[in-house]
């Protein structure tokens, strides 16, 4: 086991996740990067982080499932002897107006981004307890902090994160733990490539920047809060959104 820190980033082999995995590697710290989908590519991401010079474990795990949380951190402790940073990533949408929202699409919406956050937070706390030492960045977003009407699941969701958040900033804070959210507006992604021109222009009046943000931004921010440049903040909401709340 060498001296290099270890970073665990949950949905961190594509989009935003996997911008942020690669923004650790590059500044020189190993990964264990969990995954839920059997079409992921380790093989071409294995090469990309190595290329940066980063040891890589990858988890498979679902975050809803308590049980494999333990197993996946005690896995990355097993290979790597520690953890100095988290970023709880993993989430999904499955927007509609509430009169046609499903009751299942309201709870895995849910179960994946809160549940998922306090499942995996929880495994790696002990963790860091033990060490006296820690990071851990939760990623939230704008819609938790204003809402948005046809997401008013996933809106419960990073509304509940931002909560966790601050709850275990004041738990955490005397073993040196600082826990931090980021909170994205629109960014570059798979979700934000479907959406019509139309809507888009909607979406670009109200930045005031004037642009939808690249995933990169995002992971600059993460970085700040869950590296060692970061030795006084904890308990914030950090806004990366161009603008759009103020």
């Amino acid at each position: 086991m060498d001296n290099k820190k270890v970073a665990v980033i949950t949905g961190g082999s594509r989009g935003i996740g996997k911008s942020i995995a690669m923004k650790f590697a590059s500044n020189g710290y190993n990964l264990a990067i969990n995954y839920v989908s059997d079409n992921t590519n380790i093989d071409m991401l294995t090469s990309e982080f190595s290329k940066l010079g980063a040891e890589v474990l990858f988890v498979k795990a679902d975050v809803t499932d308590f049980e494999a949380c333990n197993n996946m951190i005690k896995s990355v402790i097993d290979k790597f002897g520690k953890i100095d940073v988290l970023v709880n990533n993993a989430g999904i949408t499955k927007d509609n107006l509430l009169m046609r929202m499903q009751e299942e699409d309201f709870d895995k919406v849910i179960q994946i981004n809160l549940k998922g956050t306090f499942n995996v937070t929880k495994a790696v706390s002990s963790y860091m307890m033990k060490n006296r030492n820690g990071r851990i960045v939760n990623i939230s977003s704008i819609v938790g902090v204003t809402g948005n009407a046809g997401q008013c699941n996933y809106a419960a969701s990073k509304a509940g994160i931002i909560g966790f958040t601050k709850s275990i900033a004041k738990e955490l804070s005397s073993r040196n733990i600082l826990v931090n959210a980021i909170a994205p507006g629109f960014i570059q992604t798979d979700m934000t490539d479907i959406l019509s021109n139309n809507v888009k222009d909607n979406i670009l009046n109200q930045i005031p920047l004037k642009r939808i943000g690249e995933p990169q931004e995002v992971a600059n921010a993460v970085y700040f809060l869950g590296s060692e440049e970061n030795t006084y903040i904890t308990g914030q909401v950090l806004n990366v959104d161009g603008g759009m709340v103020m």
